[in-house]
C-alpha cells in the first residue's frame, strides 16, 4: 500500500519523544547512551518518511492564532541533518566519561532543534529557539571552566537581546494580521520585518550580526562545536528560508543576506590560522549559500551539516589548532584522509554531495548573485585547501583518540557519498569542469599567495559591546531594505 501521508499521531509522538527520553535518562542513567542513540535513529526514520510521503503535513496547534507546524521534504533535509550529526556525536562520545547530564542535554537539544524545523509560525518558533538556547548554554558550559562559562553567558546575552527585538516584531505581525503565521509578513509593516529578521539573523550567525559565532563555536568542546555548527544555527536559517518561500516579497532580503554572509565569511576564513575558528567562520559563509538560493536550501543544508560536523571532530584530534604549526609536522595519514574527504565535499568536487549541492545552488541564483557567489565558492576552495595540503605520513602513528573517530566519521562521510546520488542530473560535463576548475583555482591561489601571507583580522568586532552595537547597525540596514521592498513590492 502506498503511503500518501503520515498519521498525525506519528508526528506528535516523534516531537515529544526526545523530551520524554531526555528526562527519563535521569531515572535510568545506566542506559543514557542507548536511549539517546535510539532517539537519533528514530529521527533518521522519520526524516526518511518525509521524503517518501513528500506531501506536506500541517499540524494546527491553535488555529485561531495561526500557530502551526509543517512537516515536508524541506524540513526533512534539516531533520535528517540533525539526526545524522547527533548520531555521529553520540557515537564519538560513547567511550568518553560524559555523564548522563551531558547526554540528556544532547537529546533535549536534538528534540528542540527538530521542533524548530517544523515551525511555521513565529510564536512556536520563539519557544523552540529559547529551549535550544538553554540546552546549548548547558552544553557549552559542561566543563565548568571560567572560560566556557563566560563564552556561554556571552552567547545567552546576545541571543536573548536578539529575541527581544524578535518578539516586538512578532507582536507587530499579530497586530496587523491577528495571526502568528509566517505568511503574516506579507501584510506586516516594515518595522516588523526588520525586528523579526534581526532576531533570526543574530540567532543564525548571519552576516555581521553573526560575529558572536566564531568565538562561541571555537571555544566549545569538540562534540558541542559539531552540534552547534552542524545543526543548531540552521534553525533560524530554515525559518528565513520558509519566509522567503511563503512570502515572495521578502525573498530579496533573504537572498541579499545570503550573498553578504557568503562573502563576509570567506574573507575571514582565507586568512584564519586557527582551525576551529576557520570552521566557525566557514559556517557563516556556508549559511550564506543556503540563504542565497531558498528553493534548494534543504539539500545544501544537509551536505554542509555533515561536512562541518566531520571537520570539527577531525579538528579536535589534530595535534594543534594552528595551521602554521600543523604545516611544520606531518600528521597521521588516516586522520588527514578524514579531513581531506570532507574538505573535498565542501569545496564542491564531484562524487561527494557537496558537488550536487553547490551545482544546484548556482543554478538557482538570480543574475545579480552569480558573480559574488562564484567568488565565495573560490574562497571556500582556498580556505579548505588548508586541510587538504596538510603534510601527512603513514609513518606517523595516529593518536589514541583517533580510534573514536572512525565510526562517526564513516556515518558523516558515508552520508556525503549516499546523498550524492540524490541529484544525478548535476553530473553534466559543464558542471564537472566548472567545479574542478573553481577548486583548482582556489588551490593555486592558496599555494601561490594565501599560504605565504601573514595577516590577521582584529578580534575587536567580536567583543560583546561591539556585538550589541552591530545589532543596531543591522537593524537600520534591514529597515531600509524593508522600506525598499515595501515601496516596490507592495509589502504592508
Amino acid at each position: 500500500m502506498e503511503l500518501t501521508e503520515l498519521p498525525l499521531i506519528v508526528t506528535v509522538a516523534w516531537i515529544a519523544l526526545p523530551f520524554f527520553v531526555g528526562f527519563s535518562i535521569y531515572l535510568l542513567p545506566q542506559f543514557d547512551r542507548i536511549l539517546a542513540l535510539s532517539v537519533a535513529l528514530i529521527s533518521v526514520i522519520y526524516a526518511s518518511l518525509l521524503f517518501i510521503v513528500r506531501s506536506p503535513q500541517t499540524l494546527e496547534l491553535i488555529d485561531n492564532f495561526g500557530v502551526m507546524l509543517i512537516a515536508d521534504p524541506l524540513s526533512g533535509f534539516f531533520i535528517l541533518t540533525n539526526a545524522l550529526v547527533t548520531l555521529a556525536v553520540l557515537i564519538y562520545c560513547w567511550r568518553s566519561e560524559k555523564t548522563a547530564f551531558f547526554f540528556t542535554q544532547i537529546i533535549l537539544l536534538h528534540g528542540s532543534v527538530n521542533a524548530a524545523f517544523l515551525c511555521a509560525d513565529f510564536i512556536s518558533l520563539y519557544v523552540a529557539l529559547e529551549v535550544i538556547s538553554i540546552a546549548s548554554f548547558l552544553l557549552m558550559t559542561y566543563s565548568r571552566s571560567s572560560r566556557s562559562i563566560w563564552v556561554g553567558l556571552r552567547y545567552l546575552f546576545v541571543s536573548n537581546t536578539a529575541m527581544l527585538f524578535y518578539l516586538v516584531g512578532v507582536a507587530l505581525v499579530y497586530q496587523a494580521t491577528h495571526s502568528f503565521r509566517f505568511q503574516g509578513l506579507s501584510a506586516a509593516p516594515p518595522e516588523a520585518i526588520t525586528l523579526i529578521f534581526l532576531g533570526l539573523l543574530v540567532k543564525g550567525g548571519i552576516f555581521v550580526s553573526g560575529l558572536w559565532l566564531p568565538q562561541t563555536h571555537a571555544e566549545a568542546e569538540t562534540p558541542v562545536s559539531a552540534m552547534l555548527s552542524g545543526v543548531v544555527v540552521k534553525t533560524s536559517v530554515l525559518a528565513l528560508v520558509r519566509c522567503a518561500l511563503l512570502v515572495p516579497e521578502v525573498e530579496p532580503i533573504v537572498r541579499l543576506a545570503g550573498v553578504g554572509t557568503a562573502l563576509l565569511g570567506v574573507v575571514f576564513i582565507m586568512f584564519e590560522t586557527d582551525s576551529k575558528r576557520l570552521l566557525a567562520f566557514s559556517t557563516m559563509s556556508q549559511l550564506g549559500f543556503i540563504l542565497a538560493a531558498p528553493p534548494v536550501a534543504g539539500f545544501y543544508a544537509l551536505t554542509h551539516g555533515l561536512v562541518k560536523a566531520a571537520l570539527f571532530l577531525v579538528a579536535g584530534s589534530l595535534p594543534s589548532r594552528n595551521f602554521k604549526e600543523l604545516n611544520q609536522q606531518p600528521i597521521a595519514r588516516s586522520l588527514w584522509l578524514m579531513g581531506a574527504i570532507a574538505a573535498f565535499s565542501i569545496s564542491g568536487l564531484p562524487l561527494l554531495a557537496g558537488f550536487g549541492a553547490k551545482t544546484l545552488t548556482m543554478k538557482a541564483l538570480l543574475p545579480w548573485q552569480v558573480i559574488a557567489m562564484n567568488i565565495a565558492a573560490t574562497g571556500t576552495a582556498i580556505a579548505f585547501a588548508k586541510f587538504i595540503f596538510l603534510p601527512h605520513s603513514n609513518a606517523i602513528k595516529a593518536p589514541e583518540k583517533v580510534k573514536l573517530l572512525w565510526l562517526p566519521i564513516t556515518i558523516l562521510i558515508g552520508g556525503l557519498f549516499v546523498t550524492n546520488l540524490f541529484y544525478p542530473d548535476a553530473y553534466s560535463l559543464g558542471n564537472i569542469a566548472k567545479a574542478i576548475g573553481t577548486t583548482l583555482l582556489g588551490w593555486l591561489l592558496y599555494l601561490g599567495i594565501i599560504k605565504k601571507l601573514s595577516f590577521k583580522f582584529s578580534r575587536i568586532p567580536e567583543q560583546l559591546e561591539h556585538l550589541i552595537g552591530v545589532m543596531s547597525l543591522s537593524a537600520i540596514g534591514l529597515f531600509l531594505l524593508a522600506m525598499y521592498v515595501n515601496s516596490f513590492e507592495g509589502v504592508g
